[in-house]
């Protein structure tokens, strides 16, 4: 079995993590021992927020990398279980991106 996890930093920032023990992992987390991120300096303490199980550690770390690819915003409608939210959050606004004149063809 294998997770994947979501903490909330004494910041108010998230780390998104994979495991296959969350409860080692969230104490190493705690006493600062867990990644580089948790350890510095204002994160800790940090606080479980989200969690899934996994079948396999392959599976966590691929929904984990995906994970910390979303906004904020698409973060925490998953910590809520908000899941009809995350198709729209998922939508980039390339309104604002100005406008490039197309690339010549390569060689």
């Amino acid at each position: 079995m294998a997770y994947v996890y979501i903490l909330r930093c004494a910041d108010d920032s998230y780390y998104v993590g994979s495991t296959h023990s969350l409860e080692h992992r969230l104490e190493q987390h705690h006493v600062g021992g867990g990644s580089a991120y948790t350890r510095r300096p204002g994160r800790r303490p940090v606080t479980l927020v989200w969690s899934a199980k996994f079948p396999h550690i392959g599976d966590a770390f691929a929904f984990e990398k995906q994970v910390q690819g979303w906004s904020r915003a698409k973060r925490e409608a998953l910590i809520r279980g908000d899941f009809a939210a995350l198709p729209g959050l998922a939508k980039k606004d390339f309104s604002r991106q100005r406008e490039r004149p197309p690339r010549p063809p390569a060689d």
